[in-house]
């Protein structure tokens, strides 16, 4: 169909020609030759350039329905493929990122409630032990007002006891003195009537 009209008219005149020579007349006695034709280098040549863009649209053709039926689909189905995963990446790690914040959320409210907890126990403690020391406090001071009342009973007793004592014995130093030195002879009630006069 784009065949040029050179060419197919070269195929006609001799079957087994070569194309691109010059058949010689042909005789009894003359020889067959073929004369090299001198032209552009056929790609280049404007008579094949129908026959070259058919062949082009025929091989781009094929080419692309080579790859619309199967690099394509499979180019499309990997790029999927990862756009699958990819998102489901994101949403494994979001999915994590949402744990891991609930995580230390609970970590933070039991941090919090363990330091209440620290505190109220503290505090408790605190009001117990000094509950108790002023329990004790008062214990001991109970103590030792009874046993300062004690001793000072203790101590009035001694000090009557002493006092009688006293007396006593100022009773006899002076009926001794008076019997010694003055010579009287003076009884035991008339020295405890004197000391009792001095006394007063």
């Amino acid at each position: 169909m784009f065949v040029s009209t050179a060419f197919a008219q070269t195929e006609s005149a001799d079957p087994h020609a070569v194309p691109g020579t010059e058949p010689v007349a042909h005789g009894e006695g003359a020889a067959h030759t073929e004369v090299p034709h001198e032209g552009a280098f056929p790609p280049f040549n404007s008579e094949f350039y129908p026959s070259q863009i058919l062949w082009l649209a025929i091989t781009f053709g094929i080419f692309f329905l080579v790859l619309k039926k199967s690099i394509l689909p499979q180019i499309g189905g990997t790029l999927s493929d990862r756009r699958h995963r990819v998102t489901a990446d994101l949403d494994a790690a979001a999915k994590m990122k949402a744990d891991a914040d609930a995580a230390h959320a609970a970590y933070e409210q039991n941090l919090a409630e363990a330091r209440s907890r620290s505190h109220a126990i503290a505090a408790e403690a605190r009001d117990s032990a000094k509950a108790s020391a002023e329990a004790e406090r008062k214990r001991v001071e109970g103590d030792l007002d009874a046993k300062l009342a004690a001793a000072q009973s203790r101590i009035g007793d001694i000090k009557s006891r002493a006092l009688a004592e006293v007396g006593q014995i100022a009773e006899d130093v002076t009926q001794s003195i008076l019997a010694d030195i003055a010579k009287l002879d003076v009884s035991r009630e008339e020295a405890a009537g004197a000391v009792a006069s001095v006394r007063r």
